[in-house]
């Protein structure tokens, strides 16, 4: 990166050493993977330069709030694009259009077409959203090399909390995306606590759960296979502002 090679973060990412987990192996197996920092950011390098990094993370503080949410809160803010990948990993972003699910996987905000403020143009273009989907175009079409092209949707999203009110991240509750693959990157949580993912089996069965806690670490999901949720977030000190900022990419065959 351009100015530092460590995540821009409120705290340092960790140095220690693990033992490395075969996160491919993980995905294909279980149908999710959680991957760290330290995992993650060496290959998003390998796609591309992730110099604008800090250009790109700065964006999440320009937001538009959801006016969608049938809960009537104001916590979330967000921002949308629509690209398409085909298999040579050719990037394309496409008119602006709407995001839709359906109320089989969106029970409180689906079965109707929302109009979100898209992505900014130089955010669209910046090498570090590139990367980032190069490497879920290598990832999933590796899992799926019968796909000639994909249909992604890249959502910009920023859940405030308060003292008087949480955040929720998944208002819907444990769900799936009604799509082939799901990329959840964090950019920035600040001042933030909890904030828990948990992997749901069809069956109901908690198949784990972490925390986000740095930038760049992330979670690859089949969804497909499994159900995915957030707890709600809430500030560590009442009195400033508190946000947590991701990236969630989906893939869906055309």
């Amino acid at each position: 990166m351009a100015r530092s090679s460590r995540p821009l973060n409120d705290t340092p990412a960790t140095t220690k050493t693990s033992k490395a987990q075969d996160w491919r192996g993980e995905l294909l197996r279980d149908g999710h993977t959680f991957l760290r920092a330290t995992q993650l950011q060496p290959l998003l390098e390998a796609q591309g330069s992730l110099g604008d990094w800090y250009a790109f993370a700065a964006s999440w503080g320009d937001m538009p709030v959801d006016t969608y949410m049938a809960d009537g809160g104001r916590y979330r803010r967000r921002r949308h694009a629509v690209f398409a990948i085909s298999a040579d990993g050719r990037i394309e972003r496409q008119p602006h259009q709407p995001h839709y699910q359906s109320r089989d996987y969106n029970t409180l905000n689906g079965g109707v077409e929302r109009w979100f403020e898209p992505v900014q143009e130089s955010i669209g273009a910046s090498s570090s959203l590139h990367a980032i989907l190069r490497f879920c175009s290598a990832v999933f079409g590796a899992l799926a090399p019968q796909v000639k092209s994909w249909h992604v949707e890249t959502h910009q999203f920023r859940i405030e909390a308060r003292a008087d009110m949480q955040g929720l991240p998944t208002p819907e509750g444990m769900h799936r995306d009604g799509v082939d693959y799901v990329l959840v990157l964090l950019v920035r949580r600040h001042n933030i606590a909890s904030g828990t993912t948990t992997i749901h089996a069809p069956d109901g069965s908690s198949l784990g759960s972490f925390t986000l806690t740095h930038a760049f670490d992330a979670t690859l999901i089949d969804d497909a296979r499994v159900f995915h949720g957030v707890t709600a977030v809430e500030p560590l000190d009442a009195a400033q502002p508190a946000h947590r900022d991701v990236l969630v990419v989906t893939f869906r065959r055309q």
